[in-house]
């Protein structure tokens, strides 16, 4: 794979200007037009897809995979960003909330980002449309308890269990929670990366690319060189 210039942004968190030298507007240049077409054409789900499923062979797993773990993250927003913006009252973060779609060994497979005031359950039916990719793998999804509506429903419908992966009413104090946990250390992984610590973008699209374009990075780290593709 050609070294891609946008991985410079998501490590170090710099923001790409909006003109040139020369007047002429950045999205037209690389490496942001690169960017903006790989996430509008799908390229980065592509590309991906590609690289996490070496990784999972290297564990000895089935390329795809036939448990997905869902989970939110909220998110505050960066200065001057008023699109898409909402208040998460139980974690009191005004912002955005991030859905994220991770097999059992962590890595992201989908996302979704939606203003924090929205429910979970119904922000993720989009992402039903990302599991069914997968055809007759899927078994199983985990997830909390906000997802046991229509999401669960949605999936339901097409074949494939919803599991509610609970608190154990005994527990006291932090207890990782099975199944959930993966997700929570996929959101560790990514705080490493600063362009998405917080979400700097003004749309919803961009803000997904990050997450995506994180994750591959991740897993060119991880995938061993006559693994990779």
């Amino acid at each position: 794979m050609q070294s891609c210039s946008c991985f410079v942004p998501v490590a170090s968190g710099e923001i790409y200007p909006t003109t040139t030298h020369i007047g002429k507007p950045f999205t037209t240049t690389a490496p942001a037009a690169r960017f903006d077409q790989w996430k509008t054409d799908g390229t980065l789900e592509r590309i991906n897809r590609a690289l996490n499923q070496p990784d999972r062979k290297q564990e000895e797993r089935e390329a795809l995979p036939s448990v997905f773990c869902i989970d939110s993250q909220s998110i505050k927003l960066g200065p001057m960003i008023c699109e898409y913006r909402g208040l998460d009252p139980h974690k009191k973060v005004n912002g955005r909330k991030r859905q994220l779609l991770v097999d059992t060994g962590g890595r992201l497979w989908a996302a979704h980002v939606h203003p924090a005031n929205e429910a979970d359950g119904p922000a993720a039916l989009v992402l039903v449309s990302d599991i069914l990719w997968y055809g007759d793998r899927v078994e199983t999804v985990f997830g909390d308890g906000s997802y046991r509506g229509v999401f669960a429903k949605a999936l339901a419908d097409w074949g494939i269990n919803f599991e509610r992966a609970a608190r154990p009413q005994s527990a006291q104090g932090f207890v990782p929670v099975a199944k959930r946990w993966v997700v929570e250390r996929t959101i560790a992984w990514t705080s490493f990366f600063r362009r998405i610590v917080k979400d700097y973008e003004y749309t919803l699209s961009s803000s997904v690319g990050w997450l995506i374009l994180a994750n591959i990075q991740l897993m060119l780290q991880r995938i061993k060189p006559t693994d990779r593709i």
